[in-house]
């Protein structure tokens, strides 16, 4: 009987197998999904590690279940339009994007292909209709950069309480639509801006000699992948200034920075890998929502604080949730 049931079965696969051999074919043929990643910075980042763990964490090992085309613009926002369309002739299933450079970019170089895209405030850049329907072929994360800029500025008061004149360095790749609404901020708590623009590692020197000029008493550095790729130079020109720096990640008090503040790199990526793992498992970005970063963290970094001659105060200090000592 058993025997029978052995041909049985065997007759049933060879005869699906004759009626149906487009679909052996495409079984025995079917490849990992491919991916393009695009980033304002450089493939040497530490942070590297970081974004493959945060892939994996969503389901993906590289180079067994997911194919993935890393592009790095190495601090040359010029460069992205290129890297954008070599991704779209190898016909990749998704592209993600850090960045509005970048997410823009993308967008000129595809309509159909979907986008998964990490920015400032998507809406207002205009790369989505509405977080809850994006339209389109872009989806994503937006990680609230009016809220948290503002929210840094109230921070960077609370460190070093008596600061009136805060410079503020911003990526001048980026439209600066909510620069009105920082300005209203800070002037409620009794601070006064030097906005100076950022567009080439070239410009950080001359930009802390004229926050020096003006007597900056600290530095919002805004929310933005290429100064997030400056870092280092602008906490060492920080430490050389001796002065205050607050900086969009917390990640950043590792590198010596003085305070951050906001969602973690790691949290960042995770969300941006998990949208992507559900935009190829077949939702269409045009009706997938946005997402945005719930999870906020303090750092702050004593070390760099006595360097400077800045003593934080110790409520601050018991409020953070990281601290370099």
């Amino acid at each position: 009987m058993r025997s029978a049931w052995s041909w049985l079965a065997l007759a049933t696969i060879v005869a699906f197998v004759a009626l149906r051999p487009d679909a052996l074919v495409a079984q025995l043929s079917a490849k990992p999904p491919s991916v393009g990643i695009i980033f304002a910075g450089s493939a040497d980042d530490p942070l590297q590690v970081v974004r493959k763990q945060a892939l994996r964490d969503a389901g993906y090992v590289e180079g067994q279940t997911i194919e993935v085309h890393w592009r790095f613009a190495d601090g040359h926002s010029e460069r992205l339009p290129t890297l954008a369309r070599e991704l779209v002739v190898r016909d990749v299933a998704a592209i993600v994007t850090f960045g509005s450079a970048a997410t823009a970019a993308a967008r000129g170089a595809t309509t159909k292909i979907p986008i998964v895209a990490v920015g400032d405030d998507l809406v207002a850049e205009g790369q989505v209709a509405s977080l809850a329907r994006p339209g389109g072929n872009v989806t994503g994360v937006s990680i609230l950069a009016t809220e948290l800029d503002l929210k840094r500025l109230e921070v960077l008061k609370q460190v070093v309480p008596g600061a009136s004149r805060v410079a503020i360095f911003r990526d001048a790749t980026i439209p600066g639509g909510h620069l009105a609404a920082l300005q209203a901020g800070a002037q409620a708590m009794g601070i006064t801006l030097q906005p100076l623009e950022i567009r080439s590692a070239k410009d950080l020197e001359g930009a802390f000699q004229a926050a020096q000029s003006w007597r900056a008493q600290g530095l919002n550095v805004l929310a933005s992948p290429l100064l997030w790729g400056f870092r280092r130079t602008i906490i060492e020109l920080a430490a050389k200034h001796r002065l205050p720096v607050i900086y969009q990640w917390p990640e950043s008090v590792r590198d010596g920075g003085l305070v951050g503040y906001g969602p973690t790199i790691a949290g960042m990526y995770r969300l941006t890998f998990d949208v992507l793992d559900k935009v190829l498992k077949g939702a269409r970005p045009s009706e997938l929502p946005v997402v945005q970063p719930s999870e906020f963290k303090l750092a702050l970094n004593l070390r760099t604080a006595r360097a400077i001659g800045l003593t934080i105060p110790s409520s601050m200090v018991a409020r953070a949730d990281q601290l370099i000592r």
